[in-house]
């Protein structure tokens, strides 16, 4: 039986930093709003598993909160370490996931349905890791009105990251196969195949 080479290869690193470079975009790309700002990072930590798969996916998404608790200016308010105790930050554990569910399907998934399916239930596992987050630290520093809280500065996105979750399935569709193809070929070649 054949042993599956786990190494990253430069294209594989590649394709991670480009995954972190729009994470990063995706915080300027927004709507200013009080205490959490509307971002369309999901749709990015989505895209980032249905193309790149789980592994990929979320080695992205690590390293993208890896720079923001250094220090680097990649989240929505600069970065830090103290980041940590903001109520908003579940979001960022949650893009780890969000990336791990939508990868799922990488490589096997051809049906637009299934694809539409992976990219919807990665959207809501960002949210429901965001939400318990929220709750944690909105009531561990004493804030008042918290299902208020949830809904005013969690669940009024959830109709838009829903809403881009479906483009981002249609963009994975066209665009992954190709993803496919070009790794297929890259090893091939690494392996002294030649290719037509």
């Amino acid at each position: 039986m054949k042993k599956r080479d786990k190494r990253l290869t430069a294209a594989d690193i590649a394709e991670t930093a480009l995954f972190v470079a729009l994470m990063i975009a995706g915080v300027y790309i927004r709507i200013p709003i009080p205490v959490m700002p509307l971002t369309f990072q999901t749709v990015f930590a989505v895209l980032a598993g249905l193309l790149l798969g789980s592994k990929k996916g979320m080695i992205a998404m690590i390293v993208y909160a890896v720079l923001g608790l250094i220090g680097l200016p990649v989240f929505s308010d600069g970065g830090g370490f103290y980041y940590v105790i903001k109520p908003s930050f579940g979001y960022i554990i949650g893009f780890i996931l969000t990336a791990g569910v939508a990868g799922i399907g990488y490589y096997r998934s051809k049906k637009l349905w299934l694809i539409i399916v992976l990219a919807l239930a990665a959207t809501l596992a960002d949210y429901v890791v965001g939400i318990l987050y929220f709750i944690v630290v909105w009531e561990l520093s004493g804030n008042p009105a918290l299902w208020h809280s949830v809904v005013a500065y969690n669940l009024v996105y959830l109709p838009k990251d829903i809403l881009l979750a479906l483009p981002a399935a249609l963009i994975s569709r066209v665009v992954a196969p190709k993803v496919v193809a070009v790794h297929g070929r890259a090893k091939r070649e690494g392996n002294g195949e030649q290719t037509p």
